[in-house]
């Protein structure tokens, strides 16, 4: 089975396409449907119209919907991934982001990502700082940019890309009242993997249980590393931080070694014919033993058993 993901590649690295807008609440549901309705919107001098934005946020629209890899180009234009139809077609799964399930997903999509969401890739697998500000952050990115890269990226842009990936994920300082328009402006804060510190203009990201994780999404993660590796045994140390720049469920989620033995210990009970644990010279090992169940297939397990569904 093929990956969703996107391992880092130099050569298609790729920062500030959002137009400096972060994603916002309403934009991939807006934007998945006008493409539905017209294959051609985003190029289309109606686009600002239909969509009730300027030319540049639909700009911004479209690079969110390829970031989180619900739509893709083709030789005639845009058209619909898999996941996107699933979830945001007008019969989709959660066209709405009601379920914060998707929220989750959306998250994952992006960190990644690292062709089109570089930032983001790099901030959730390589960046393990627990508590920084938005110019320690922007610091290194820039170092990682230069000795990755090779400089051929705007230092300015690079370090636009952490302020714009802090606005979406925190909702700003403890104790103060987050107004209406911040909400919508940081879909993805809901999820507190990023989270205001007791220090100011700092901020916090630690490993924690993530009690609202459903098991549903680990498990398409964990299906995705399998596919991307194409291997049918992963140590759960990989799992957790990844090799050679590679993307890990543990970083991706913030998730400590024990929480993520548990979660990946209820998925092997839900999903016995599938995965497995065993230890092997005393090293935790994850066995997948069946490769023909597609990721996207754990969501729908998700999605249309609610009430049944792991969590």
């Amino acid at each position: 089975m093929d990956s969703l993901l996107k391992p880092f590649t130099p050569k298609k690295a790729a920062f500030g396409r959002h137009e400096t807008f972060a994603l916002r609440y309403g934009w991939l549901t807006k934007g998945f449907q006008a493409l539905q309705v017209d294959p051609h919107i985003f190029n289309s001098d109606a686009s600002t119209v239909v969509l009730g934005v300027g030319k540049n946020m639909v700009n911004s629209i479209r690079y969110w919907l390829r970031a989180t890899q619900m739509i893709e180009a083709t030789e005639e234009g845009w058209q619909a991934t898999e996941l996107g139809q699933s979830i945001f077609a007008e019969e989709g799964w959660d066209p709405y982001l009601e379920d914060e399930a998707t929220l989750w997903l959306i998250h994952w999509m992006l960190a990644t990502n690292s062709e089109l969401a570089t930032a983001w890739y790099w901030f959730f697998n390589c960046f393990h700082k627990t508590e920084f500000n938005s110019e320690e952050a922007g610091n290194d990115l820039a170092r990682f940019v230069r000795e990755n890269l090779k400089g051929k990226h705007s230092e300015r842009t690079v370090r636009h890309d952490i302020n714009v990936l802090l606005k979406m994920y925190s909702q700003g300082k403890q104790g103060v009242k987050v107004e209406i328009e911040d909400i919508l402006d940081a879909p993805l804060a809901s999820l507190k993997l990023i989270t205001p510190s007791q220090h100011s203009h700092y901020f916090q990201c630690r490993n924690t249980a993530q009690d609202n994780l459903p098991l549903a999404i680990v498990a398409f993660a964990v299906n995705e590393i399998f596919n991307q590796r194409k291997l049918a045994i992963l140590p759960i140390s990989e799992l957790m931080y990844g090799e050679n720049l590679g993307i890990a469920v543990g970083s991706v989620f913030k998730l400590t070694e024990g929480e993520l033995l548990a979660k990946l210990e209820l998925i092997v009970g839900n999903y016995p014919d599938i995965f497995n644990i065993n230890e092997t010279a005393g090293i935790n090992q994850l066995y997948r033993q069946k490769e023909n169940k597609p990721s996207v297939s754990f969501l729908q397990d998700y999605y249309e058993n609610k009430d049944r569904a792991i969590s």
